[in-house]
């Protein structure tokens, strides 16, 4: 599972273990793995292109414990698919900031390391062709995005968010559900924008510093999603190739409002 977003705490005792780790030494300035990639030990700094994707904002890791959280030991919080490898990405910077051009080049990263989910807990307003050609690039290589529906209140019918609202067969939408079982009152919506709903509301997970913080926003619905998504392909033995399937499997088996 890779995590597209400001890294990961990858000392973090509810993540460590899980942390996918590259066969580069680190901070030795060299491409150790011949991977095409520097210092990558740990994921990438897609910001740099270069080095670990080691959080320093906080979001990108309570991400990522709702995906893979480590379960049966005794520690913190359980991912939905709690076994599985992270692969720290990181495009944001400490303020939760970054460029299309980095999300480009974390989206190439994750798909030429062979990961076939990618968390995307991010979107904005504006239309990239250029991110829309790395989403294609995904989709070429089987890879599944699973795609926060953002937290405007709005119908991304109407007022598109991206990249939730490309209409490519490996977007998977999430908007953000509410201990009821409702649509969260800042989450987006949409009858062909978003594909299903996930608990977003004031979610405890993993956080800095080997801590744990309550969060709420898509940016939480996206990776329960992604966990599910995840579950289905490996207890089905779907094949790599069966990313259009392990959508629809996690689509159809969700419950309609």
């Amino acid at each position: 599972m890779a995590i597209l977003d400001t890294g990961i705490d990858t000392d973090h005792p509810d993540l460590a273990g899980n942390v996918y780790k590259s066969g580069d030494k680190p901070s030795n300035g060299k491409d150790d793995d011949k991977n095409g990639y520097v210092d990558d030990t740990y994921g990438l700094n897609a910001i740099n292109g270069k080095g670990s994707g080691q959080d320093d904002n906080g979001h990108g890791t309570h991400v990522s414990g709702i995906v893979a959280g480590r379960g049966n030991n005794d520690v913190g919080v359980t991912g939905t698919c709690w076994s599985s490898k992270l692969l720290a990405v990181k495009f944001m910077n400490s303020k939760g900031k970054g460029s299309t051009s980095a999300a480009i080049a974390g989206i190439q990263y994750a798909v030429k390391q062979g990961f076939k989910i990618i968390n995307c807990s991010f979107g904005s307003s504006s239309k990239s062709s250029s991110l829309h050609d790395a989403v294609d690039y995904a989709q070429d290589h089987n890879t599944l995005l699973v795609v926060a529906a953002g937290n405007d209140s709005e119908n991304i019918d109407k007022h598109p968010l991206y990249p939730a609202s490309y209409t490519d067969s490996n977007i998977l939408a999430v908007a953000a559900s509410t201990s009821d079982d409702t649509l969260a009152d800042f989450s987006n919506f949409g009858a062909t924008g978003v594909d299903v709903a996930a608990p977003g509301d004031s979610i405890y997970s993993t956080y800095l510093g080997g801590g744990y913080r309550i969060l709420s926003g898509t940016s939480m619905a996206a990776p329960y999603v992604a966990g599910v998504a995840g579950c289905c392909a490996s207890r089905s033995r779907m094949p790599p190739t069966a990313t259009c399937a392990t959508r629809s499997a996690t689509r159809s088996t969700s419950r309609p409002p």
